[in-house]
């Protein structure tokens, strides 16, 4: 039970971590890019958040393509899927969809899945 609790405590943390990054690097984010989250009240608490999820995002594609200018609009749908619109240099990416079959959505997923965007981004700057 103490490694449980040693485990929410440090993933707690992390996830406030990400959150205060990502506000202090936003002011060095180019002008147009942005993150928003359409139904962020479905999210589990476990998955931290809108907050929580934009910031996975925009620190996953601030490390991968760090000068890209997009947009991400996320869809929750359910407490276990979500949907990602992004744009990138004013170009739309294919839709991108997540689903936990056997849980909810949690920070490892959404990392996960805020990785695969970045490499989405990345390549679409790409020529």
């Amino acid at each position: 039970m103490r490694w449980g609790r040693f485990a929410t405590f440090t993933l707690a943390a992390a996830l406030a971590v990400m959150a205060s990054d990502a506000r202090a690097m936003s002011a060095a984010l180019p002008e147009d890019t942005r993150c928003t989250v359409v139904g962020g009240d479905k999210l589990p608490a476990e998955a931290g958040g809108a907050d929580a999820l934009c910031a996975a995002v925009r620190q996953a594609i601030r490390a991968q393509a760090p000068h890209a200018r997009y947009t991400a609009q996320l869809n929750i749908i359910s407490r276990s899927r979500l949907t990602a619109a992004v744009t990138v240099d004013g170009r739309p990416l294919p839709e991108q969809t997540l689903s936990v079959m056997d849980r909810n959505l949690n920070p490892i997923s959404i990392e996960r899945f805020a990785q695969s965007l970045a490499t989405k981004v990345a390549r679409a700057g790409t020529p």
